[in-house]
């Protein structure tokens, strides 16, 4: 990468800068879509349902076998 000594380059440099960060910005936020945060909170929101799901499912499997035990 060639050194900022002259104002034209250092401008461009500049300008590749601020575009990228435009289309990160656009990727985290989004633009009429869900973004990247938007698309984690609902991953993780999931991940609290599958969870619950999971120790209900146990619970209800391990109250089965103490009823079938105790017969």
């Amino acid at each position: 990468m060639e050194p900022c000594n002259e104002l034209e380059h250092c401008k461009k440099q500049f300008d590749l800068l601020f575009e990228k960060l435009d289309k990160l910005d656009l990727a985290i936020r989004g633009n009429g879509k869900p973004g990247i945060t938007v698309r984690l909170d609902r991953l993780e929101q999931a991940g609290k349902v599958h969870t619950r799901l999971i120790w209900v499912l146990l619970g209800a499997a391990l109250a089965a076998l103490i009823q079938y035990l105790l017969r």
